[in-house]
């Protein structure tokens, strides 16, 4: 397997032009939108939020995810902090890859949160629409990554494995004496790809046959819960990944999100909505001195 274009859809210059990764990054944006104003007329709000908050949630989204990249440290000569800082003016260069799905869950997070607040909305309920559609963004999105040649694992004898030009190799990948042209790698962005799909899938599903049991963020907290949980196996055929000691840096991450997710659900569904011993004896006492004066009542 192997791309079967060119980066690069329409050259203005030899290196600039409109790129397939913008491209397909800007089709799944649009599609996780459409999924989310869908969502939003089904349970009868009116969806144009959606589309005047998405402006704010991109750019917010993108800022974050860039900059997630620029201060990462990863692996096998890929550039991240050591990089940028001797040439900062590529900070700019998103068109050449390199955006942090972290960073821009957080900054989009924000850019719907920010809409909300000024809109006098509820920020939950919204980021409940919009979060399947994060993931159904994600699994378009990726395809850029094979577009570029980048996001492969470690070699493999898979009939499905990618086939990567030298000039797109991480090291140690890029020694052609020990790893040929014709070496196939594992395909990492089509799991992530797949894998985001599913998330999708099942989120979708939940917030459609579920929505009369659910709680607002519960959605949302769905969506920390089901991303890093497929994100934390994939780290393992990531040779460029993002080291903080012993584990990879959105490891760390994924398992902070699972962890604070699926703790907020258990939460959010027993604990808060099961009244303590205490409220419960004084609510049952009560009961009990309304009942006797009731019937005192009845007899005088």
């Amino acid at each position: 397997m192997k791309p079967p274009v060119d980066p690069i859809l329409i050259h203005f210059t030899e290196r600039w032009g409109i790129h397939w990764y913008g491209l397909l990054i800007v089709g799944g944006v649009m599609l996780g939108a459409l999924y989310a104003a869908w969502r939003a007329n089904r349970n009868g709000d009116d969806s144009e939020h959606v589309w005047n908050a998405l402006s704010v949630a991109v750019v917010l989204g993108i800022i974050g995810a860039r900059l997630y990249h620029v201060f990462s440290q990863p692996e096998g000569g890929m550039v991240g902090w050591d990089y940028y800082r001797r040439n900062p003016i590529e900070i700019l260069y998103i068109w050449q890859g390199g955006l942090g799905i972290y960073g821009a869950m957080v900054g989009g997070m924000l850019g719907v949160v920010l809409y909300a607040w000024r809109a006098k909305l509820s920020p939950l309920k919204w980021l409940d629409y919009g979060a399947p559609g994060l993931a159904l963004g994600q699994a378009v999105g990726r395809w850029g990554n094979f577009i570029n040649q980048e996001l492969y694992g470690p070699p493999t004898d898979l009939p499905w494995g990618l086939r990567i030009d030298p000039q797109y190799r991480i090291m140690p990948y890029n020694d052609l004496q020990t790893y040929p042209p014709d070496t196939l790698f594992h395909p990492t962005f089509l799991y992530e790809s797949l894998w985001c799909l599913l998330v999708f899938g099942v989120l979708a599903v939940v917030a459609e046959r579920f929505k009369d049991r659910l709680r607002e963020g519960d959605i949302l907290l769905g969506y920390f819960i089901g991303y890093p949980l497929g994100r934390f196996f994939l780290e393992y055929l990531r040779p460029d990944a993002w080291m903080i000691g012993p584990i990879a840096a959105a490891q760390l991450f994924a398992i902070i999100s699972v962890v604070a997710a699926g703790a907020a659900l258990v939460i959010r569904h027993t604990v808060a909505r099961t009244p303590a011993a205490g409220e419960a004896g004084n609510a049952a006492s009560i009961s009990g001195t309304t009942e006797a004066g009731e019937t005192s009542g009845a007899e005088d």
